[in-house]
């Protein structure tokens, strides 16, 4: 009962704390408002701003520091002017660059590196929730930077969207002009006000500063701390609109390690984007082809889990926290990814979006089919979440997958015809973001499950600009399933606070430094600890964006399964033996303002019953604006006694990105792994002819190191095109 106890107590706690600081808009909005009228003239998307408009439009000014310091006046100062047509949403903005010398700029790659580049983003709460929005920004070159905001403001990049941007450079200043189709943003009509929030980062004064201020522990996307933009009359409602993006691709693909020749194939298929309101829509799939996602970037896996890449995908994104945001790290009932890359999806549906004032809804069906020994199935999920106070919310979930072409009487399958994951959650996020939180029940349905067939949990984080204390805690039932999730482990209970303080000298080339406490135990479901970690962690961060950090980690180890620390298949450990050891290490991250820079980490102390000594690395070259060469490096040295396995794991991969222009783009990414024998190839060509439509080639390699003879290799030519 102890840990049951633990977490309602937590539980309470969020919901004290929600009624405590709970009010209904943000700080900034009355205090920071910018107004925007409708024009008719036309405006032309070329970085000038000469328009009559622009000359009478109302401008927000006066930026304040949020990094290195929340005090006091941006330096490099902006001003960004508003203004709207029918159909259009516009911005122009000027900065003010009062520092020589070249502006720093990663690349003229879409969604650039925030931290790697001088830019400009707007970031809009169209629903007025502080939850969920829209960014659209550009760096210093031009390169376009858009994604939607969830979960109060973090921003997923991997979402697309049409509208325009152009920029002009001067000695003295950047210009950039925006013009953003309300087609491409959800909203609720008649609302005679959104939240607005305007970036900007200057690297050459090291110094990020924002229109609304923001308190420095924050993202300057956190929407609880936006403005107001004030339209002259409210956006009225719209009618049904839809996109069209048909593909059409062909590959060929070799199995030469099987004596296999070319199998050349090809095909087409559909997406559709139906606009049913300012605030709901409707995304459909027809065979879908993956074949322009980005081959995922290796890793040296020595660890007793399933790793986890992130979501791509483009029919995934939209609204993709009520589906992806579900349970938290490690634990998740629900995991896009499980769906469509080992079979075929046939067909698929996703309608998401805003009813009313407080109430969102997610709904999404898939259809897979039949490859090979994996049979055809139907994934379902249906997410429904309301609004509580200013910006906190309840969700209630049902995951489902169903065997859909398994026959009565047949023997030899030995899965599960279904499996469903039911819960609701509770995330807490108070009116000034200083309390953050998580509560979650779900239960698992399953042919056989049990009582044990059930995982809850709770978090919450207190957040300043000098203190941040998170405790976590988990417990999952020994039974729990989640076919569609992503789940580490099963039968534990877990605690883990967290303790990091900052301190922040004045008149010094330090920004911050503080230390870190982490502590994590884990125990089985009699209460018996399986699992502690213990460290401390001491970081420095300098005014030029380096960043320095040792610790020191103490790690307690009972393992539940047999397990060879190598995973190379050797000779494992034993289940339920017992493992005590202590390691250090330190990382580095170097002035990214630089077009050399780089990060380097090693660790070093016990492993097992053995010792471990690893050494990480990245080298990032830029040649601005044009291109980027990176080289990430893992070095693992194990020694273990006989009769285990000692093994040294080496992984490089290179990675060129030449950018041609903001619309040709070519990738060239090799990854060496002597811990799977393999050496990789992936060579991506893009040509983005119209907005959000494009021309991919792609080749991938796979062949062994010693002698190059290739194992399989496939050629992909696929295009796409977004008719409105």
């Amino acid at each position: 009962m102890s840990r049951i106890s633990l977490l309602l107590s937590t539980a309470l706690l969020l919901c004290v704390n929600t009624i405590v600081f709970s009010q209904t808009r943000g700080i900034n909005r009355e205090k920071y408002r910018i107004n925007i009228f409708k024009t008719n003239d036309p405006i032309k998307i070329d970085g000038l701003l000469d328009e009559p408009v622009w000359q009478s439009a109302d401008k927000a000014t006066s930026f304040q520091r949020v990094l290195p310091t929340d005090t006091g006046f941006a330096i490099a100062q902006t001003e960004v002017k508003v203004a709207y047509t029918e159909s259009t949403l516009y911005v122009g903005i000027i900065c003010y660059d009062p520092t020589p010398g070249k502006r720093p700029v990663e690349s003229l790659r879409r969604d650039f590196s925030f931290m790697k580049n001088d830019n400009f983003i707007v970031f809009i709460d169209t629903y007025n929730d502080q939850t969920n929005g829209f960014a659209f920004g550009v760096s210093a070159a031009g390169a376009q930077w858009d994604g939607v905001q969830a979960n109060g403001g973090l921003v997923n990049l991997d979402w697309d969207i049409k509208w325009r941007s152009a920029v002009k450079n001067y000695d003295d200043r950047w210009v950039a002009e925006f013009a953003i189709p309300f087609r491409s943003m959800r909203y609720k009509e008649g609302t005679p006000e959104w939240g607005i929030n305007f970036s900007r980062q200057d690297l050459k004064t090291s110094e990020k500063s924002s229109w609304a201020p923001m308190p420095r522990q924050f993202a300057t996307a956190t929407l609880a701390f936006t403005g107001s933009l004030v339209w002259d009359k409210p956006l009225p409602a719209s009618g049904t609109r839809f996109s069209l993006i048909p593909y059409v691709s062909a590959k060929t693909t070799q199995n030469k390690q099987a004596g296999e020749g070319f199998k050349p194939t090809a095909t087409a298929g559909i997406d559709a984007k139906v606009i049913l309101s300012t605030s709901m829509n409707l995304d459909l799939t027809v065979n879908p082809d993956y074949s322009q996602v980005e081959v995922d970037r290796q890793v040296t896996n020595l660890d007793r889990f399933e790793l986890f890449f992130p979501e791509k995908r483009q029919f995934y994104l939209e609204n993709s926290d009520l589906f992806a945001n579900l349970g938290k790290d490690n634990l998740r009932p629900f995991f896009s990814r499980r769906v469509g890359l080992t079979n075929p999806v046939q067909a698929g549906a996703r309608l998401s979006g805003k009813i009313g004032k407080d109430w969102r809804i997610g709904l999404m069906d898939l259809q897979t089919g039949e490859k090979d020994d994996v049979l055809a199935g139907n994934y379902t999920v249906a997410a429904l979440q309301r609004r509580v106070f200013s910006h906190s919310n309840i969700t209630a979930f049902l995951v489902n997958k169903q065997v859909t072409n398994l026959t009565n009487g047949d023997t030899s399958f030995t899965g599960y015809r279904f499996s469903r994951v039911a819960g609701v959650e509770y995330n807490l996020a108070s009116a000034n973001n200083h309390w953050t939180g998580k509560t979650f029940y779900h239960q698992s349905f399953y042919p056989g499950s049990t009582n044990k067939s059930s995982a809850l949990a709770a978090n919450l984080t207190y957040s300043t600009q000098y203190l941040n204390a998170t405790l976590n805690q988990s417990w999952v039932g020994a039974d729990y399933l989640a076919e569609v999730g992503y789940i580490r482990r099963k039968g534990y209970y877990e605690v883990n606070p967290v303790f990091q303080y900052k301190f922040y000298p004045s008149d010094s080339k330090i920004a911050n430094h503080g230390p870190v406490m982490k502590f994590d135990l884990l125990f089985d479901p009699s209460m018996i600890q399986t699992d502690r970690e213990t460290q401390f962690l001491y970081q420095v961060e300098w005014m030029n964006k380096s960043i320095l950090q040792a610790d020191v980690k103490q790690t307690f180890l009972k393992l539940q399964l047999p397990f060879d620390p190598t995973n190379t298949g050797a000779f494992p450990f034993a289940a339920k033996e017992k493992f005590n050891w202590k390691e250090m290490g330190i990382s580095f991250v170097s002035d990214i303002r630089k077009p050399i820079n780089f990060l380097i980490s090693s660790r070093y102390g016990g492993y097992f019953s053995g010792t471990r000594m690893t050494v990480n690395g990245e080298l990032y070259y830029r040649v601005q604006p044009y291109g980027s060469l990176a080289i990430i490096s893992s070095y693992n040295n194990i020694s273990m006694p006989l009769p285990y396995k000692s093994a040294e794991f080496f992984l490089i991969g290179p990675r060129l990105d030449i950018t041609f222009t903001d619309k040709l783009f070519f990738t060239s990414l090799l990854q060496y792994n002597n811990q799977i024998n393999n050496l990789n190839l992936n060579l991506r060509f893009q040509w983005r002819f119209a907005p959000v439509s494009d021309l991919f080639i792609v080749y991938t390699e796979n062949s062994f190191p010693g002698d190059y003879q290739i194992k399989n290799r496939g050629l992909v030519v696929k295009l796409s095109y977004w008719f409105n």
